[in-house]
Parts: structure tokens; sequence; C-alpha cells
């Protein structure tokens, strides 16, 4: 059994405890993480809302050493069996599956502080999107926002002249005081839009060595 990338460009991948059989995450791999995966014996996907390739741990170091790689009947879909250092999920915890949908109860405690790993804005990112599918947030400033469009482009735009006024006019600990609020909106755009921090960091990225000139002549193009 072969995988048809050109069906599948992305197949989905269940990462495994080879202890224990536990499911620990979800994610998805194209042909070149694969590959990855393995000539390196770590696992490597594509985020599709990075659009990119990663390595699990990358940033946390919590790392999935594959011992074994396993494809489906079909050949669309992959188990992966892992010895994994550290916790598998983002929010810090054991394994992703951490949701009774049953008791609506949380079933596994945070083991990791995420802000510590992977940096206040990611971790605010997360917590957004959080709130965005949470229906019982009825109270949270955020899912105002993310269920009030017109609200939150408003924001945005009262909090760029708050920035802009604080330079011009007021303290630094203003200047940072506003700065975070501008912020704070932006990634609530963000996460309305579904467009990871990541994808702005890759673009700062590519700006990198390129004059603010040239990048604008490059737009008109």
């Amino acid at each position: 059994m072969q995988i048809d990338w050109n069906k599948t460009p992305t197949i989905p991948v269940i990462a495994q405890d080879e202890t224990t059989n536990e499911v620990l995450m979800l994610a998805y791999m194209n042909e070149e993480a694969l590959n990855l995966t393995l000539s390196t014996g770590f696992a490597h996907y594509y985020s599709r809302s990075r659009q990119r390739l990663w390595m699990k741990g990358e940033t946390s170091g919590h790392t999935q050493k594959v011992s074994d790689i396993l494809l489906d009947c079909d050949g669309d879909a992959i188990v992966i069996k892992i010895a994994q250092e550290g916790v598998a999920c983002h929010t810090g915890r054991k394994s992703c599956f951490f949701t009774s949908l049953k008791s609506h109860e949380i079933v596994l405690e945070q083991e990791v502080d995420t802000t510590a790993v992977y940096g206040v804005v990611d971790t605010l990112y997360h917590t957004i999107l959080e709130r965005k599918s949470d229906t019982s947030a009825t109270k949270s400033w955020t899912k105002k926002l993310l269920n009030d469009k017109e609200l939150l482009l408003s924001k945005i735009r009262e909090e760029a002249n708050e920035v802009a006024v604080a330079i011009d006019e007021e303290s630094d600990e203003q200047v940072i005081y506003e700065s975070a609020d501008l912020l704070y909106h932006t990634l609530v755009g963000l996460g309305l839009r579904e467009i990871s921090p990541d994808r702005v960091k890759q673009e700062l990225a590519r700006r990198f060595g390129m004059s603010g000139i040239e990048e604008k002549e490059n737009r008109k193009k």
C-alpha cells in the first residue's frame, strides 16, 4: 500500500504512546514531513494553520521519538508509535484529548507552564481560539469581540490610534500599556480569521535583509 500524495496532499496522523498505546495527539503530514520523520526518527508534521513543516518539540523540547509508523488499509491515515519527551499537547497536558463531552469536564491536569515554553503571544492566541469554540464563555470579552466583528474592528482602530498618541506624547509605561492592548486585539482579529501568529513571524523573517522601500516595491508587482 502506497500513499497517493496527489489525491491527499496531507494525511491525518495519530501519535500513540509506544508503551501504553494511549492516543496523545492528532496532526497532519505531507510527503516531506513523512520523509523527514523516516530519515530523522523524530516526528515532523505539516501545520495547516501555520502552513509550514514543523518538528514536534522544536520550540518546547517535547520531542517525539518514533519507533514505528503504521499506514491504514486505505493508504490515507497513519498511526505513529512514539516515545514522548515531556507532554504532547500545547496546553501543557500529557494528551490533546482531555475534555469529556459527556461530563463537560477537563479530565487531565496541566503539567507544563505553556507561557514559559511557548511564549505569551502563542499561548494567548491559543486561549483566544479556545474562547472562540467555547459556547459557555458568555461573559468573556474575547468571546464578545469574536461574535461582533464591527466591535472588534473599531477596537483595533481605537487601540492603534492610542498607541500613536502614546508614542508621541506619553510615558514609556503608557506606550507599553497601549501596545499590549493593540497586540491583544490584533491577536483576537487573527483568531477570528484563524491565522496563526507564526505566519506573521514568517512574514517578518522573509523581510529580513530587505529594505522597506524594496519590500513596498515588491508588493506592487
